[in-house]
């Protein structure tokens, strides 16, 4: 593919988002939307990214990453304006320069590597992206001669009648030489409807000039759709979150329901697991092989091995080793790594604590600031208390112990090795290693009390 730098466009507000969020940085499956069109610009070869940004500009460079050049476009005059301002930065360099919106997030590599090889191989002055609509909507329209060569690009607020009803858009996807596209920016006014600097104007000026204009016509309307509301937003997701589960069944994920599966893009899941319907799995999760996610489960970054079960559970910033079985409904808050072959069940929160291997969290426990040690049973009903009011305090519980039901572990305190907490204790004093941790009250039964109380009548 020939040498080319390209132009990202993404110094719009994006009013119709109605958001504090400036556009570019808005998630799709976990990513930034205009740093999927990074992303696809990279994957074709072209390493040379110029981002145009405006609105928000500090949180759009901290969103979309430090492997880009930006240009800042301080004064919104429209896209011939932004790319202006872009051109002028690159200099007197000598190369191809491929122009994109930073809001068409279905951009792919294959398209652009075409469109920038489809100006190398037929040596025409510039190549556009079209697509054919039933409906193009506000998207702008290419006339194009009785020949089939491209005239100009129209956009739908100057359009007529006409105009209106040519079915084939603009993607606004552009390849020029550079020399060229400078020369025609100068060129370009903004007298229109929205008093802006078009740069689909640069297309009529140079097709009146007799320069050749030629098109590449996607066969997939997808790749040409852009983004300018929340609902444009959610419609291109759901194309996103498409690609991405299907690209993890044909590498061997059993998913159920795809429709109701929402898995972010930087997710990887081994071969033979199965995620059930109702399941979200975002931020980096790694999922090993032949484990079972959901249904209706969220996993955030965590890191979890082979065959593990997760039933109807959240589990976040955390890992989780093989052979586990967490849920149903249980909460893995920060901070856990959980060992292998370890059962947690129902209603058991854990924050901040490392469980060894073959541990039993059966029900109904609250595991924080802990360390539980390998082999050791959590009785229904035990919490460890590691809030003082002020600071938070650990409990150590060593390893083949047993805690029963209902304890209370006044942390910091610690259980050893092999010892046994009794039931309904609460504990406020370390317990040794194989010792036996009673912390109740005396039984007291006193004969005859409830008869005596029913006779007075109270």
């Amino acid at each position: 593919m020939a040498h080319a730098v390209a132009i990202i466009l993404a110094a719009g507000k994006g009013t119709r988002m109605k958001s504090s969020l400036p556009k570019a940085i808005h998630p799709i499956c976990g990513k930034p939307m205009t740093r999927y069109v990074i992303d696809a610009c990279i994957g074709a070869g072209i390493q040379d990214c110029v981002v145009v940004i405006g609105h928000g500009a500090d949180q759009v460079r901290e969103g979309l990453g430090d492997d880009v050049s930006y240009v800042v476009q301080e004064e919104q005059l429209g896209t011939g304006h932004a790319c202006r301002l872009a051109v002028d930065a690159m200099g007197d360099r000598l190369c191809d320069v491929l122009v994109l919106p930073g809001d068409a997030p279905l951009i792919t590599s294959d398209i652009i590597r075409q469109i920038v090889n489809e100006r190398a191989k037929t040596g025409v002055d510039a190549v556009i992206l079209t697509t054919i609509l039933d409906d193009a909507g506000q998207y702008g329209r290419v006339v194009r001669s009785q020949d089939g060569s491209v005239l100009r690009i129209v956009e739908a607020k100057d359009a007529t009648p006409d105009e209106l009803a040519i079915r084939e858009m603009n993607a606004a996807v552009y390849a020029f030489g550079l020399p060229v596209l400078r020369e025609y920016l100068q060129r370009i006014s903004k007298d229109n409807v929205q008093g802006e600097y078009y740069l689909t104007d640069v297309i009529g000026l140079m097709a009146r000039d007799g320069l050749r204009v030629a098109a590449v016509v996607s066969k997939d309307p997808d790749v040409a759709l852009g983004i300018n509301n929340r609902v444009d937003l959610a419609r291109l997701t759901q194309v996103v979150r498409r690609r991405i589960n299907e690209r993890l069944m044909l590498d061997g994920v059993t998913i159920i329901d795809p429709d109701t599966t929402y898995v972010d893009w930087d997710v990887q899941i081994g071969p033979d697991s199965v995620i059930y319907p109702g399941t979200v799995i975002e931020k980096s999760c790694r999922i090993g092989s032949g484990c079972f996610i959901g249904p209706s489960s969220r996993l955030v970054n965590v890191e979890i091995g082979d065959r593990v079960t997760i039933l109807l559970s959240h589990v976040t910033d955390s890992t989780v080793g093989e052979g586990t079985r967490i849920g149903p409904y249980a909460n893995i808050r920060p901070g856990c790594r959980i060992g292998r072959n370890v059962r947690i069940g129902d209603f058991v929160e854990a924050k901040n604590a490392i469980i060894g291997d073959e541990v039993s969290i059966a029900h109904l426990a609250y595991v924080g600031d802990a360390e539980i040690g390998d082999r050791t049973n959590i009785g229904a009903g035990t919490i460890t208390c590691n809030y003082d009011g002020r600071q938070k305090h650990r409990t150590v519980i060593g390893q083949d112990a047993f805690v029963g039901s209902n304890v209370t572990l006044i942390a910091p305190v610690e259980v050893g090795n092999g010892a046994y907490v009794a039931a309904g204790s609460t504990i406020t004093k370390n317990v040794p290693p194989d010792a036996l941790g009673i912390g109740r009250a005396r039984q007291e039964n006193k004969e005859g009390w409830a008869r005596r109380r029913r006779e007075r009548g109270s």
